[in-house]
């Protein structure tokens, strides 16, 4: 999982949106409970944002260089399903680059 150290240089900033209460935010939140220490951890200067957003759909938003944003919705996917969607959006961030 070498990819999770890559953030702070493929992306300039990643938001987690989620309801604090919503059962389709469950895997989210779940998800943000068991990596984002260890994502920070690796990218103690990058921006993870993670707004408190009542009643919002679950998201992920990545921003890369000269303000492009890619985002993916998170309902119905699992903790590892998310995990592999931020991976994407993570390697689409050295593709960009290329």
């Amino acid at each position: 999982m070498a990819w999770r150290s890559q953030l702070s240089r493929n992306l300039k900033e990643l938001r987690i949106l989620f309801c604090q209460t919503s059962p389709s935010s469950a895997s989210a939140r779940s998800f943000v409970e068991q990596n984002y220490k260890d994502l920070k951890t690796l990218n103690p200067k990058f921006p993870i944002l993670i707004p408190e957003c009542r009643g919002i759909e679950p998201q992920i938003w990545a921003r890369y260089d000269m303000g492009v944003e890619r985002g993916i919705r998170l309902e119905g996917l699992t903790e590892p399903q998310i995990l592999k969607a931020l991976e994407d959006l993570v390697k689409a961030g050295a593709s960009l680059k290329a």
